[in-house]
């Protein structure tokens, strides 16, 4: 279903000029959730309280806690505490998801195991068959990645949803509404074309033309996979935006 009005407003926080929302702020419009990006990279200030139906926080340059270099960095994960108390839905995409597993209780390393770069084909695992966001998916969906740090060890309780070759810990979900994700759902192949060919010589990666290409071969699939999911991620949103309060 497509068209619908929005009903929930979920609030973005933007850690990097390269990293917006991307697709995935149309995906959440079509089911009805508008999205508020506070761009902190900007100097925008993140809010104390979490006053929205949902909480994405995106994917940056910077290890979570890294609050030396990254100033907003103790707001964002205060909003990530307040959502996990309360069941506000999250999304963690990249650093998000990692910020995710470390305040739940996890391990994030800087620059852990073989760097990922560009479209990567990933690998479901039997939890997700029950997970509201990740059931039916194809068994092997590939994302664009884009990490050097990883996530060490999930929270107690988590639900290990999706891994891959190189990086196990590539999605999970703890509680019943939060969600963190390595890869990058939101971004589409044409936004490889702009990476830095430094940085990824640096990191043993293939150039950002030989990259975008393969993400181009695989993005029709991909863009249906991570499409099915944002809206599925919305319509939890709109779902508890619809429920009485206490």
């Amino acid at each position: 279903m497509s068209g619908t009005g929005v009903t929930a407003t979920a609030l973005v926080v933007q850690n990097d000029p390269r990293g917006g929302p991307g697709r995935w702020g149309g995906w959440l419009t079509e089911r009805g959730v508008a999205v508020r990006v506070v761009p902190a990279h900007e100097g925008a200030p993140v809010p104390d309280r979490l006053d929205r139906r949902a909480l994405i926080v995106l994917g940056g340059a910077c290890l979570p806690d890294d609050d030396d270099l990254v100033p907003w960095l103790p707001a964002t994960r205060a909003l990530v505490r307040q959502a996990l108390a309360e069941r506000v839905p999250m999304f963690g995409i990249c650093l998000g998801g990692q910020m995710l597993a470390q305040v739940a209780g996890g391990e994030v390393r800087g620059k852990h195991g073989p760097p990922e770069f560009g479209s990567t084909r990933l690998g479901l695992r039997p939890e997700a068959a029950e997970d509201p966001l990740f059931r039916g998916l194809p068994a092997h969906p590939s994302a664009i990645e884009n990490h050097v740090d990883s996530i060490t060890a999930l929270p107690a309780g988590a639900h290990w949803l999706v891994r891959s070759d190189n990086c196990p810990y590539q999605a999970f979900r703890v509680g019943p509404a939060a969600w963190g994700v390595q890869f990058h759902p939101e971004t589409a192949a044409e936004r490889i074309r702009g990476w830095n060919r430094d940085r990824l010589r640096r990191n043993g990666a293939p150039a950002p033309e030989i990259l975008h290409a393969r993400a181009l071969r695989d993005e029709p699939a991909a863009t249906e996979t991570w499409r099915t999911v944002a809206h599925r991620f919305a319509d939890i949103v709109t779902g508890a935006a619809r429920r009485p309060g206490p």
